[in-house]
């Protein structure tokens, strides 16, 4: 028997931001994988894991955008990194 989920359905704004911000996880996990070192791989991995797990529980789109900027920002530096370590 189907069950229905016992939350609510999102608006569209809150679609949109979730889909940006499981686009920024993946991008974040894509890029990590061009570490060179296994170590440090695996701690950006667990560092880029839980920052997404620390801001899930946020609900203002506000706050969502200014996180999703900041999580651009820090990939930015990432990918900017790799680059001038090739």
């Amino acid at each position: 028997m189907y069950r229905k989920p016992s939350y609510p359905a999102l608006t569209l704004k809150q679609f949109m931001l979730r889909k940006q911000v499981l686009k920024l996880y993946r991008d974040t996990l894509r890029s990590i994988r061009q570490v060179p070192d296994r170590d440090s791989q695996l701690e950006l991995r667990k560092w880029a894991r839980q920052d997404f797990e620390n801001n899930k529980h946020l609900e203002e789109e506000i706050t969502i955008k200014m996180m999703i900027k900041h999580g651009e920002r820090s990939l930015k530096e990432l990918q900017q990194s790799l680059e001038l370590s090739k």
